[in-house]
């Protein structure tokens, strides 16, 4: 057993791994503070005296600890929310998109419609009802769309939650805030998802082609959810954390 731990103990770590913790405790140590961009991959793979390949691979290793976004076309950003670590995590019951979402958002315009009752709408929704609200929030930063959400109301849900469908106010803080207040629990599906640009839709999402998809049912009582939501988070500034306990 000894002898075994010490082949192990003479193994060298991965090229890729050294170079991560270095470019970690430069991070860490603020040499590249929350926002900044870092040098290009040619400029970082000179650095540090490697192959992109392998400088790649050290990205890749920070981008899934949340260090690190990367934005196509531009470039390797430091993220702001790498010393956060009392941010909610998905556990508790509140909007999932500002537990997730890693940029900034300055705005939201809201878009609704009434629509007769479908098939799918039935079968998330788990009820039978007379017609349903559709509504769409586009999540802006900088007059960019950054993020997008789908939501299912059935039409009771209007009159139960005293909502008037004119006051785009209203509606905005029961979707962001009251219906989390008012709620006993949900339920959350993730996913990945590239079919939230389409043409069909009113904008386009300003960054990547793929998203990390939340699926929530948030539910008032316990027969069926008050509203169904679909959130769209460009995966470059996604970042999900769950807490657990025993």
């Amino acid at each position: 057993m000894i002898s075994k731990l010490h082949e192990l103990h003479k193994q060298k770590k991965p090229l890729s791994v050294v170079v991560y913790d270095q470019l970690y405790k430069l991070i860490m140590d603020g040499a590249f503070p929350p926002d900044s961009q870092l040098p290009t991959e040619p400029e970082l793979a000179k650095k540090f005296g490697v192959s992109r390949m392998t400088l790649r691979h050290a990205l890749a290793l920070l981008q899934e600890d949340g260090l690190v976004k990367n934005i196509h076309g531009k470039g390797n950003f430091i993220t702001k929310f790498h010393h956060n670590d009392h941010m909610d995590g998905l556990e508790k019951l509140g909007n999932p998109l500002y537990k997730c979402y890693t940029g900034n958002i300055d705005d939201i315009e809201l878009i609704f419609r009434i629509e007769l009752l479908t098939d799918y709408a039935m079968q998330v929704l788990h009820q039978q009802t007379t017609a349903v609200v559709a509504l769409e929030r586009w999540y802006k930063s900088n007059d960019k769309i950054v993020a997008f959400a789908f939501t299912m109301m059935p039409i009771e849900a209007v009159s139960e939650l005293n909502l008037d469908l004119q006051s785009d106010k209203q509606v905005l803080d029961m979707l962001e805030n009251k219906v989390y207040e008012l709620a006993n629990s949900s339920t959350l599906e993730i996913k990945r998802s590239n079919s939230v640009n389409t043409p069909s839709l009113k904008y386009q999402l300003s960054h990547s082609e793929e998203c990390d998809l939340i699926l929530e049912s948030v539910y008032i009582s316990d027969k069926y959810p008050v509203v169904y939501n679909k959130y769209y988070i460009p995966i470059e500034f996604s970042q999900m954390k769950i807490k657990t306990s025993k």
